[in-house]
């Protein structure tokens, strides 16, 4: 499945949260991630985002079939390029 993972949390966390998110997704912009992911590795990326955030912070995941719903308008820059990994 198809998931973007955007999330708001205190900035002693951002970097710590950022670093693991990249273990799993693209990073788009600022506190956005997306990418394919699994049912399980989704479990796993749940479990570890419970395990860095406070009852304070916010994360919304959302999830799609595969990439075919996602309708992308980008205005402005690019910020990461998804299309360019190898």
């Amino acid at each position: 499945m198809y998931v973007i993972i955007v999330y708001d949390v205190n900035q002693k966390r951002v970097q710590r949260l950022c670093k693991y998110l990249r273990q799993y997704l693209n990073w788009v912009q600022n506190s956005v991630f997306e990418g394919f992911l699994t049912e399980s590795q989704l479990a796993r990326v749940r479990k570890g985002i419970l395990s860095r955030i406070k009852e304070s912070d916010s994360v919304y995941i959302y999830k799609l079939p595969d990439d075919r719903w996602l309708d992308r308008e980008i205005i402005g820059q690019m910020r990461m390029p998804t299309d360019a990994i190898i």
